[in-house]
């Protein structure tokens, strides 16, 4: 199975509906340890999206995936506050990048292009793993991807590989204290919360991985 443009249009649909969906609990859990406006950022940016993506005729409709996921990047650059519009708009762009003019990917590409998109989101952010940030969830799945890949997965595969890995590595930091970010601030009153940035990762990677597998 391969993906392209259009397939990925179709994917940033879903990503876009299910940050809708979580944007409450995505906005509760940023109260807990950061500004309280992550969910509301994020879907705030993924309408825009849509709404750019809408408003493209077939003449101007993109061709590639990777010319896809650069409208979604510089959308959400423009439109998101906070940390949130850098970073995954860092990510996108990263992996928007890797993919360059190639008219569908493959599984192969796929992990290229995520883990582009988590080396773009560690340089901008400068966090590591274990800083209780978004790379908590990025990092395990890239790894997960990978194996899949190499264990002959195709795309949907390898998505649904990365999601699950990423919606653990965003559990396994509620124990964490913040190194990194407005929680950094709490010091140990972070502890015992999920990261607002590595939960909606995970969600996004499980958007995905259904629309591929759909």
């Amino acid at each position: 199975m391969t993906c392209d443009a259009a397939g990925t249009v179709a994917a940033i649909r879903a990503v876009a509906a299910t940050v809708a969906e979580h944007k409450v609990e995505l906005t509760h859990l940023d109260r807990d340890i950061g500004d309280g406006d992550h969910g509301e950022n994020l879907a705030r940016g993924f309408s825009a999206v849509l709404t750019k993506l809408d408003a493209l005729d077939a003449d101007a409709a993109p061709a590639t995936p990777g010319a896809v996921l650069k409208i979604v990047a510089t959308t959400l650059i423009s439109t998101v506050g906070g940390a949130a519009g850098p970073l995954f708009g860092t990510a996108f762009l990263r992996a928007s990048t890797s993919l360059g003019t190639a008219e569908t990917v493959d599984a192969a590409a796929l992990v290229t292009a995520l883990t582009a998109a988590r080396d773009g989101v560690v340089a901008r952010g400068k966090a590591e793993s274990g800083d209780k940030t978004m790379v908590d969830a990025l990092t395990p799945a890239v790894t997960a991807a990978k194996a899949a890949a190499e264990g002959g997965g195709d795309v949907a595969a390898v998505l649904t590989a990365a999601a699950d890995a990423a919606t653990a590595g965003a559990a396994a930091t509620i124990p964490l204290q913040a190194r990194k970010g407005r929680a950094s601030y709490l010091g140990e009153r972070s502890i015992g919360h999920p990261d607002p940035g590595a939960t909606s990762t995970g969600y996004l990677l499980q958007a995905l991985a259904s629309a591929a597998s759909a």
